[in-house]
Order: C-alpha cells, then sequence, then structure tokens
C-alpha cells in the first residue's frame, strides 16, 4: 500500500546528474503504524487507517482502539483503498521505503490560511478605475439581479481566504532518504511547515 502520514519540513533544490535544478519539497516520513483495517463486509467500505508519531494524553477510548496495534498514535488519518494488500494487516508499519524515486503521488493537506480578504485577493477580480470619476476601486461590483430578490449561493465575495483542505495531484517522487526518513517531491505541497500532509500513490 503506498500511502503515509508525514510533516511538511519545507522546500529546497536538488541537481541532478546533468546540472538541471529542480526545486523538492520535502517531508518527514517517520513509521506509520496500521491501526485499523476496515472492509466493505465490517464496515460498509475498505479503508486502512495509520497513525503517526507518539501521542501523550490520548483519550481512554483511544487507548481501546489502538491497544489491538500495540501503538500508540499522536494522529490517525484513513485512506480509502480497493483492496487490502496481503501485508496490510493491524499493527504493521510503513516507513518512506513503501515510495520510490519516479512514483507519482497525489498529496492532501491544510492551506495556509490567509484572514478574511476581499474579492481582488480572494478570487482574482481586477480593480475598478481610478480615473474619469470611477469610484469603485475594489468593489465586487453587481452580486445578483432584481428578479431573485436573493444572493445565490457560491456567488464570489470578501470572505475568509485559505485554511481549507487542499489536494494536489500528479507530483513526481524525487527523492527518498532512508536514513533520515525523508520524501522529496517536485514542486509545491499546500500548507504551512511542520504541517500534516497525506500521501497517497497515484494508481
Amino acid at each position: 500500500m503506498k500511502a503515509l502520514i508525514t510533516r511538511k519540513v519545507g522546500m529546497t533544490s536538488i541537481i541532478s546528474e546533468d546540472g538541471a535544478l529542480t526545486p523538492v519539497t520535502l517531508l518527514s516520513a517517520s513509521p506509520c503504524v496500521v491501526t485499523q483495517v476496515k472492509t466493505a463486509e465490517n464496515d460498509g467500505y475498505t479503508a486502512v487507517q495509520l497513525g503517526f508519531e507518539e501521542g501523550k494524553h490520548t483519550a481512554k477510548p483511544q487507548v481501546g482502539h489502538f491497544k489491538k496495534s500495540g501503538a500508540n498514535p499522536k494522529i490517525v488519518r484513513e485512506f480509502r483503498v480497493t483492496e487490502i494488500e496481503e501485508d496490510v494487516k493491524t499493527g504493521a508499519t510503513f516507513a518512506a521505503d513503501v515510495f520510490e524515486v519516479g512514483d507519482t503521488v497525489h498529496v492532501t493537506g491544510t492551506s495556509k490560511g490567509k484572514g478574511f480578504a476581499g474579492t481582488i485577493k480572494r478570487h482574482n477580480f481586477k480593480r475598478g478605475r481610478k480615473t474619469h470619476g470611477g469610484r469603485s476601486y475594489r468593489r465586487p461590483g453587481s452580486i445578483g439581479s432584481m428578479f431573485p430578490q436573493k444572493v445565490f449561493k457560491g456567488m464570489k465575495m470578501a470572505g475568509q481566504m485559505g485554511n481549507e483542505q487542499v489536494t494536489v495531484q500528479n507530483l513526481r517522487v524525487a527523492l527518498v532518504d532512508l536514513e533520515n526518513q525523508l520524501i522529496g517531491l517536485v514542486g509545491a505541497v499546500p500548507g504551512p511547515r511542520k504541517g500534516i500532509i497525506l500521501v497517497k500513490g497515484a494508481k
């Protein structure tokens, strides 16, 4: 199973043998423990639940849940799969070596929060004219006609920007460092440094 819970370390660049410079995001991939295997017969869907890092103040219900795996993880996430592989059993561990250089992965994280933002910053609206009597420099403009007498849901307006789940697809694995437990992905990954990033194989 090609899936891991990781933490974002930051960005750097690597130089290939032909001298090309490639921007890379480093992810800390300490071993993940399988805390539960869900099947369609028992749970209605097929998924693998992974635990990441070590928890300190775990609640009693979670302690009982983790007892079978023999771990006490801090962070738990589920990955939907089509079928359960033979090596995926409760208590099994997966590290950075589940991925290889050249693999294509999808990554999911929580984007940086930007606070309350206007329509120009949030939705790339254009600024109004500043000459010939124009007074609507950064206003959103019309938000609907008179007839419905309401604003339709989904209207692009000012509001909270960022701090939402973002998935970036088809990133290439450029580095796998088992000694330092690191994975390097070509390009940018959503979220701040130390943020939780879910990495799953694209195929």
